[in-house]
């Protein structure tokens, strides 16, 4: 790994970078989930970098035997980390150890491909979205899912928490659509033909339930 000559990058050699989340808790500290060759084989990283004032730093590093495609950070843990990765297993890291991950999850039949931890406070929830269709609901003090969402019929490519509604979150497919659920209800809330073609992401307004 070496810092790129002129600009501020830090370049992380063979490895397809899927997705990037900035710390809750420490301004210009990101994580980045990666994978190999775009993540059909190889393994993945999770790395940790921060901007100083010698540029961009990696502060940690773990590696995992598939390829991770998102990764969340904690909102009650600074140094806690979730990802998820093509094997459909979600990996929870603590930044703290030298070693890990401290628990995997593996419930989703194919790629666990989105995770997201709740942002509301009013719970300490985690949802991933997987290949297999299915959404999932994790407490990460449990080592089990709490329930499974289905009804997509398409891949779930993106799963995120509402900013402002405690226990809802928002799903996007290849089925075209884009799904609002409650975890309070076993059923989809809402379905929004979204798009003639493939949804790959979705997101919620900062400032507007």
């Amino acid at each position: 790994m070496g810092m790129a000559a002129g600009a501020g990058a830090l370049r992380l050699p063979g490895l397809h970078g899927y997705a990037v989340e900035f710390s809750p808790y420490c301004p210009g500290r990101v994580a980045c989930a990666a994978a190999q060759y775009y993540g059909m084989a190889g393994c993945g990283t999770l790395a940790v970098l921060e901007q100083n004032e010698a540029g961009i730093v990696l502060l940690r590093s773990f590696d995992w035997n598939d390829g991770l495609f998102d990764v969340t950070w904690s909102e009650n843990n600074e140094n806690v980390l979730i990802t998820c990765s093509g094997d459909g297993s979600l990996q929870i890291w603590d930044m703290t150890k030298t070693k890990g991950p401290l628990q995997v999850y593996k419930e989703h039949t194919l790629e666990a491909y989105s995770v997201d931890w709740s942002q509301t406070r009013g719970e300490q929830l985690v949802v991933s979205g997987s290949w297999d269709q299915t959404a999932k609901l994790w407490d990460p003090a449990v080592g089990k899912s709490l329930c499974t969402f289905k009804g997509h019929e398409g891949v779930i490519y993106s799963t995120i928490w509402s900013p402002h509604i405690p226990g809802c979150f928002a799903s996007a497919s290849g089925d075209q659509t884009l799904r609002i659920w409650d975890v309070k209800t076993p059923g989809v809330k809402l379905v929004i033909p979204a798009h003639q073609a493939e949804v790959l992401s979705c997101d919620w307004c900062k400032y507007d339930e």
